[in-house]
C-alpha cells in the first residue's frame, strides 16, 4: 500500500486549511490520563519509539520513495479524487517524492524510563517549510503504532512490581525468578500480527518469558537484541492430551516425561478432571517426577484463577481438592522446603502455571492468598494473555498527538486546545515544550523559546531520514529494572 494512504481521510485536505504562509507545525505525543488503566499504573513506560519510526521509515522507502513518482502519485490522485469527489491536486505529494525522505525531526524521552501522566514523550516537527503539512499528516499512523507497545510495557511493569513485592515478602532469595514469572501468552488473542508484535515487545521489555515467537526477530531487527532474547519451555496443548485419550491420561504424562527426561515440561492438566490429575495420577507418578532432571509444571486452564491455584479456603488443610487448590495439593504430594522467611517452597521437580484470564488484580489476589496459606508466591508462574493486553485502547492512558506550535509567515504562534465541555483531560500544552528531569521526575515545561526547546531530556532520534541516539533492548531492560 502507498505510504501516503496511512492516515485518516480528513488529513488529505489539511495542507490547504492551515493559514497561508504556514511554515512549521510542531506536535507532541502525550499520555493524558490513566483513568482506564489498571490500578497502580500511575506512570507510562517510554517504549516503542525506535521500532515505530524505523518501521515508518522502511515502509515509506519500500512503498513510496523507491517507486516511480508517476506510479505512486497517479494512484493517489485517482483514489483521492474518487474519495473526495473532486479533482485532487497531488503536487505536494510529488514534491515529497522528489525530496526522497521524510522531512521531520523526532525527539523522544529515553526508552525504558517511566513518565508521569500529562508529560510529553515524543515531539515531531517538519524540517522544511514546504512540508509543514507532514507533521500532523503522520499523526494517525504514529498514534496507531505508538500507544500499544507503551501500554503493554506499562501494564507488564505493574505485574512485575506485584511479583517483586510478594517475592520480597515470601521468597526474597529468589528475586531472579520474577523475570520469568509473567509469561506472554497473548499472541492468539491479539488484533493481528502487528498488534501481537508491538504488544509482545512491550511485554519483553519487562519480562524474559514469552510464547510470542515473532518478538525475537522483531527485537533483533529494531532493538539490536543479541543472544538470548526471550524464552519458554516444552509445553503441551489440549489436542495432545485428547489424542492420548481420557482413559489413559496418566499414560500421556508418562510418555511426555519419557520424551523430555530433562528440563522444564509444562502439561495442561484440566482437559478433563484437574482434581483427578492432582489426587490420583500425580501420586502414582511421584517417583518418576522426582527422578526427572527438571521440573514438571502443572497447568490448569479454566475456572477462577485465584481459587484454582490457591483453593477456595484461605487456610491450609481443606477437606477436598477444591478447598486446597493446585499449589497445596502439589505440596501434599511432593513436599518441599521452608525458606528463611518461613514460607513453603515446592520441591524443585514440580511447579504450577496458570494462563487464562489473568489480570493485575487477580495476580495480586493469587499472591495474597498463597502468602496467607504460608506458600511463597514464587511457586506459580502466571501467563499474561490477550485478556490483559488486548483489552486496551489508545484511551487506556489517554494518548494523543497534538500540535502546540506553528510558524506562519515567520511568526511563531503558541497554540493549544482546552475544550470548555471537557473535564480537563484534553487540555494540551502550549507552544514549544521541553521536558526536564527534576529530582528524578520528568516534568513538562511549555511555552519555551526555540533555544530552550533544544535542551532537556527529549533527544533527537530521527531527522530527515537518519537515525540518532539508538538504543538496544538490554539498555531498555536495565533502565526498567533499575527503577523496579
Amino acid at each position: 500500500m502507498n505510504g501516503l494512504f496511512l492516515t485518516d481521510g480528513y488529513k488529505t485536505g489539511h495542507h490547504q486549511q492551515y493559514p497561508k504562509g504556514t511554515e512549521e507545525v510542531y506536535s507532541n505525543w502525550t499520555p493524558r490520563s490513566n483513568s482506564y488503566a489498571p490500578k497502580g499504573c500511575d506512570k507510562v513506560v517510554s517504549f516503542g519509539q525506535q521500532y515505530v519510526f524505523q518501521w515508518l521509515h522502511d515502509y515509506f522507502e519500500a512503498n513510496f520513495f523507491s517507486k516511480p513518482k508517476g506510479e505512486v502519485c497517479n494512484e493517489l490522485k485517482e483514489e483521492l479524487s474518487l474519495y473526495l469527489n473532486t479533482d485532487y491536486d497531488v503536487t505536494h505529494f510529488e514534491d515529497l517524492h522528489d525530496l526522497q525522505y521524510l522531512p521531520i525531526k523526532v525527539k523522544s524521552l529515553p526508552e525504558g524510563v517511566e513518565v508521569p501522566i500529562r508529560v510529553p514523550m515524543v515531539t515531531v516537527v517538519n524540517t522544511s517549510k514546504k512540508f509543514y503539512w507532514i507533521t500532523n499528516f503522520l499523526e494517525t499512523i504514529l498514534s496507531t503504532m505508538l500507544w500499544q507497545p507503551m501500554t503493554s510495557a506499562s501494564i507488564a511493569l505493574r505485574y512485575k512490581r506485584i511479583f517483586k513485592d510478594w517475592t520480597l515478602k515470601t521468597d526474597k532469595d529468589n528475586l531472579a525468578f520474577i523475570d520469568f514469572q509473567g509469561h506472554d501468552f497473548s499472541m492468539r488473542g491479539m488484533g493481528g500480527l502487528q498488534s501481537a508484535i508491538s504488544s509482545g515487545m512491550g511485554h519483553a521489555a519487562v519480562f524474559l518469558g514469552s510464547d510470542t515467537l515473532p518478538v525475537i526477530s522483531s527485537l533483533r531487527k529494531y532493538y539490536k537484541a543479541e543472544g538470548f532474547v526471550v524464552g519458554s519451555v516444552n509445553a503441551t496443548e489440549h489436542s495432545v492430551m485428547c489424542a492420548g485419550t481420557k482413559d489413559d491420561e496418566i499414560g500421556t504424562f508418562k510418555a511426555l516425561m519419557n520424551t523430555y527426561p530433562t528440563g522444564i515440561l509444562s502439561v495442561v492438566s484440566d482437559t478433563w478432571d484437574l482434581w483427578k490429575v492432582l489426587t490420583e495420577y500425580l501420586p502414582k507418578l511421584k517417583e518418576e517426577v522426582l527422578a526427572r532432571d527438571g521440573k514438571l509444571v502443572i497447568r490448569p486452564d479454566s475456572g477462577d484463577p485465584v481459587d484454582i491455584i490457591c483453593g477456595e479456603t484461605k487456610e491450609l488443610g481443606g477437606k477436598n481438592p477444591k478447598d486446597k487448590g493446585v499449589v497445596e495439593l502439589l505440596w501434599d504430594i511432593f513436599g518441599g522446603s521452608i525458606n528463611q522467611q518461613g514460607y513453603k517452597v515446592l520441591d524443585s521437580h514440580i511447579g504450577a502455571i496458570y494462563g487464562d484470564s489473568i489480570t493485575t488484580e487477580r495476580a495480586e489476589n493469587i499472591c495474597q492468598r498463597l502468602s496467607d496459606k504460608g506458600f511463597a508466591t514464587t511457586n506459580v508462574v502466571l501467563g499474561i494473555g490477550s485478556f490483559t493486553y488486548q483489552y486496551n485502547t489508545r484511551d487506556t492512558f489517554g494518548f494523543a498527538m497534538k500540535a502546540t506550535s506553528v510558524v506562519v509567515n515567520g511568526e511563531r504562534r503558541e497554540i493549544f486546545k482546552d475544550p470548555i465541555t471537557d473535564n480537563g483531560v484534553k487540555k494540551s500544552a502550549k507552544g514549544l515544550i521541553k521536558v526536564d528531569l527534576v529530582d528524578g521526575e520528568f516534568t513538562l515545561v511549555d511555552q519555551v523559546t526555540p533555544e530552550q526547546e533544544n535542551k532537556g531530556a527529549l533527544q533527537v532520534i530521527y531527522e530527515n531520514g537518519k537515525f540518532l541516539n539508538q538504543v538496544n533492548i538490554q539498555e531498555i531492560r536495565d533502565r526498567i529494572n533499575q527503577n523496579l
